[in-house]
């Protein structure tokens, strides 16, 4: 009885574990890339009229003024919001996506179905995550500020703390909206198109998947999910960005924006649609993660974690 029972936990943590050890390791491996990402999505706010810096010479100005640490600033709070955030999304996605399968006797769900389970995990994560998501943004985008104006935050903690006494509790969940419209649209771009497109591709390479997918129909599989995630979801990410990193004006007392309607109208306004969009690196980056997660989640989860 009492091995059954442990059986029974140990199959309902499973997912949970696997997908928060995948994308714990995927925000590490990837970090470097999120960093540019961050600053790419505020430069336009911060520096109005001037061109944003492609990726390398983001990067690589970093590295020449700050060292090579510098590219890795915020990762504890990546990690932190990965273990929480990370760990729920995907978690949630497959033990939802996993009972609707049991549902309907073993037979793959419909891609709506799918796109349902996406949405519902995604905006339940997000809720749980955002306190490290603003900790993550402020670390990352804290020495684009004028050097008067810098928190200089020691660690992901300190980021949280002060963020609390300084502005109260509320500003741990600046961006809550845009974020959850994010974490809905890259769950349904990562995770539904992943489950949908590997159905897809186990098909063109004759992958039976009997043990699993094999490599090939993972990475296949990834590198759809990755540019779908990006498509979908990047406007939302940069609202968010921008929400969660503004401070009052020194002079006026005033927030830059007063929502996430104000701050799509002023985006577009002064960068333009392609403002909402820095897609290079930012589908880059989703295809990367893409691969990490469901790589490292498939090879874990099919070795009877």
């Amino acid at each position: 009885m009492t091995e059954k029972k442990g059986s029974r936990i140990a199959k309902i943590a499973e997912p949970f574990v696997c997908g928060g050890t995948a994308a714990t390791f995927a925000s590490i491996v990837i970090h470097p890339m999120d960093l540019a990402k961050v600053r790419m999505q505020l430069y336009g706010q911060l520096n109005p009229g001037k061109p944003v810096p492609n990726f390398p010479t983001l990067l690589s100005s970093m590295i020449k003024n700050d060292g090579i640490a510098s590219i890795y600033k915020g990762v504890d709070a990546a990690i932190g919001r990965q273990l929480v955030y990370g760990t729920a999304r995907i978690g949630l996605h497959r033990a939802i996506s996993d009972k609707m399968m049991e549902m309907n006797d073993g037979k793959p769900i419909s891609f709506i179905m799918k796109t349902l389970s996406g949405m519902a995990s995604g905006s339940i994560a997000v809720c749980i995550g955002t306190p490290f998501d603003i900790a993550l943004v402020r670390l990352q985008s804290d020495s684009m500020a004028p050097e008067a104006e810098r928190k200089n935050y020691n660690n992901v903690f300190d980021a949280l703390k002060r963020t609390t006494s300084e502005e109260g509790v509320g500003a741990l969940y600046k961006g809550l909206a845009p974020n959850i419209l994010r974490g809905m649209a890259m769950n349904v771009g990562m995770l539904a198109c992943y489950d949908q497109a590997k159905e897809v591709v186990a098909k063109i390479l004759n992958d039976p998947m009997e043990k699993g997918p094999a490599l090939s129909t993972q990475i296949g599989a990834s590198c759809v999910a990755g540019f779908t995630a990006a498509l979908f979801s990047i406007p939302f990410d940069l609202i968010k960005s921008r929400l969660m990193a503004m401070k009052k004006d020194p002079v006026t007392g005033k927030l830059p924006y007063s929502g996430v309607t104000d701050c799509a109208i002023k985006i577009f306004k002064n960068e333009g649609v392609k403002g909402f969009f820095q897609w290079i690196l930012g589908i880059l980056r989703k295809v990367c993660s893409s691969c990490n997660d469901y790589t490292s989640v498939n090879r874990i989860y099919y070795a009877g974690l």
